[in-house]
C-alpha cells in the first residue's frame, strides 16, 4: 500500500490577505508528491549525450544549409552566380533564416567567392571552383557505383515483410544511401532482372529465393565471427550478439548488466530470413510475412503470459537487427529519425522506434543538435569520424572542412586579380620605380648623411 507524504505548512506563515477557499480548516493543506514521468521524451532528454557526434551533428546541419542555397542559386538561368542583394532573397528558400547575405560570405570564404560583375559593376557572389568540384566528383561516383546501389536497395527488399517496397522511403534516403537523383530510372527501371515495378511508387524484387548466400549475410555477422575466431568466445555468448559501445559517463544502474547479458543471448530471426520459428504453445514453423502478420505475433507473445518465453523480446530484437543493418547499407551510418518511420510498414517494425533506439543506447545514438534528430550507429564512430570510411564519405568530409576551415588560410585565395592590384598599390607612379625590399633603409641612410654634412659645416 502506497502511503502519501504529508507536507503541513505553518499557520503563522500564511499572509492574512490570503484568501480561504477552503473555509477555515485549510491551514493545514494536503500536497501529494508525483511520480516522475518516463516517457520517451524525458528519456531523450536525460540520456547521456556524447558531446562528439553531437558536435558532428551541428556541423552536417550547417553544410546541409549551404548545400539548399546550392541547389536554390544553381537553378536560376542566369547561371551559378548571384548577386549579394539575391542571396539574401534565396537564403530563406534554403532553410537559412538567422543569417544575412554578408554573414555567409564572411564565415564561409572557402566556399563563396566575391566580385564584381564586369558589366552591371554591382557587387556578385559565386561558389568556389573546388567546393563545385567535390560535388561533382560525389555525383560522378555515385552515378558510377550502380552496382553497390543495386545491391543496397535488393538487400533492404530482402529484409521486407512481402518483398516490396516503396519508393518514397527510398527517395527520402537517397543522400544517405548514395543513390542517385534518377535512382528510379537508372536503378529500378534499369535492372528489370533484378527488380520489378508493381506500381509507379512500388519496386518489387523478381526472385526472392534465388539470391546467393552472400546478400543475405547482415553486417553485424562479421562482427560475431571476428569476436568467436579472434576473443575465443563461445558461440552461445555470440551467435545473436551486438556489439555495445557505451557513451562516456553512462550510468550502469544495478541489474543492467544482467539484463543486457541476457538480451545479448537471446535468439531472434534475423533480418535476412523469412523462416519465423515460434516457441510458443508448441506450434511449428512458418513463413514470415504470410501466415502470420506481426500484429498477430504480438498479440500471440502477449496472450501466454510468461515473459520467460521472450515472444516480445524476441520481436523487438529483429526489430533492433533491421535498423541496425538498414544503418549499415548508408554512406555515414546515419539517418534522421523521422525517416525511418515510413519503413516500419514494409520492413514489419510494429513498434515504436524512438522507444526502442533509448532502449538500447549502446548500439544506437540520437542527436538533437540542430533541431532534427538523428540516429547514429554507435560502433561505426570514434571520436566523431567514421571508422571505416568509403570513397562518398571520403567527398563529403572534404566538402566540410572547407566550411570548417571558416576565415582561416584566406590568403591562398587571393585571385589573379587582387595581386594584381595589390602590386599596382606597391608601383611608385610619380617616380616610375617599384619598392623592393630594403628601400626603406635608403631614406633613413639619407637622413644620416644630412645630419654630418650639417656637423661639418659647424
Amino acid at each position: 500500500m502506497r502511503f502519501l507524504q504529508l507536507r503541513w505548512k505553518n499557520p503563522a506563515k500564511i499572509s492574512s490577505n490570503t484568501p480561504l477557499s477552503f473555509g477555515p480548516f485549510n491551514s493545514t493543506t494536503q500536497t501529494r508528491w508525483k511520480k516522475p514521468a518516463n516517457t520517451a521524451q524525458t528519456r531523450l532528454e536525460n540520456r547521456t549525450r556524447d558531446p562528439n557526434l553531437d558536435k558532428l551533428t551541428a556541423q552536417y546541419r550547417r553544410l546541409k544549409l549551404i548545400l539548399n542555397l546550392y541547389d536554390v542559386v544553381s537553378a536560376k538561368k542566369r547561371g551559378r552566380f548571384v548577386s549579394v542583394q539575391s542571396l539574401s532573397k534565396c537564403a530563406p528558400h534554403a532553410g537559412i533564416n538567422t543569417s544575412t547575405a554578408g554573414d555567409l560570405l564572411r564565415k564561409y570564404p572557402h566556399i563563396f567567392e566575391v566580385f564584381t560583375h564586369p558589366i552591371k559593376r554591382n557587387l556578385c557572389c559565386k561558389f568556389r571552383e573546388n567546393f563545385v568540384i567535390l560535388l561533382k566528383q560525389e555525383e560522378d561516383f555515385i552515378s558510377q557505383n550502380e552496382h553497390e546501389n543495386v545491391m543496397r536497395i535488393r538487400k533492404i527488399l530482402m529484409m521486407s515483410v512481402n518483398g516490396s517496397i516503396h519508393l518514397h522511403a527510398l527517395r527520402l534516403m537517397r543522400t544517405e544511401l548514395g543513390f542517385p537523383e534518377n535512382f528510379r530510372d537508372s536503378i529500378a527501371i534499369k535492372y528489370d532482372e533484378v527488380f520489378r515495378m508493381v506500381d509507379l511508387e512500388i519496386v518489387e524484387l523478381i526472385d526472392r529465393n534465388g539470391i546467393d548466400e552472400s546478400s543475405g549475410v547482415a553486417k553485424v555477422e562479421s562482427w560475431r565471427q571476428k569476436e568467436y575466431t579472434e576473443k575465443w568466445l563461445s558461440e552461445f555468448e555470440v551467435k545473436y550478439a551486438f556489439p555495445i559501445h557505451f557513451p562516456t559517463g553512462f550510468k550502469i544502474e544495478p541489474g543492467y548488466r544482467e539484463k543486457l547479458k541476457n538480451w545479448q543471448r537471446l535468439p531472434y530471426v534475423k533480418p535476412y530470413e523469412r523462416e519465423l520459428t515460434y516457441h510458443l504453445n508448441g506450434q511449428k514453423t512458418e513463413p514470415l510475412g504470410q501466415s502470420l502478420g506481426c500484429d498477430e505475433l504480438i498479440s500471440r507473445s502477449k496472450g501466454v503470459g510468461k515473459r520467460k518465453s521472450g515472444g516480445v523480446e524476441r520481436y523487438e530484437k529483429r526489430a533492433v537487427a533491421i535498423i541496425h543493418e538498414l544503418l549499415s547499407l548508408t554512406v555515414e551510418k546515419l539517418v534522421p529519425l523521422e525517416r525511418l518511420a515510413h519503413y516500419k510498414k514494409d520492413l514489419g517494425i510494429e513498434v515504436n522506434i524512438r522507444e526502442l533506439l533509448l532502449k538500447h543506447p549502446g548500439i544506437f545514438y540520437i542527436s538533437t543538435k540542430g533541431n532534427i534528430e538523428i540516429v547514429f550507429l554507435r560502433e561505426a564512430y570514434s571520436k566523431g569520424c567514421l571508422i571505416e570510411p568509403n570513397p562518398i564519405y571520403d567527398l563529403r568530409r572534404k566538402v566540410l572542412d572547407l566550411l570548417l576551415l571558416g576565415n582561416r588560410h584566406t590568403r591562398e585565395l587571393r585571385t589573379e586579380m587582387e595581386l594584381k592590384d595589390e602590386i599596382r598599390d606597391m608601383t611608385d607612379d610619380e617616380n616610375g620605380w617599384e619598392n623592393r625590399e630594403g628601400d626603406f633603409v635608403i631614406p633613413i641612410l639619407e637622413s644620416f648623411s644630412d645630419h654630418d654634412n650639417d656637423d661639418n659645416l659647424k
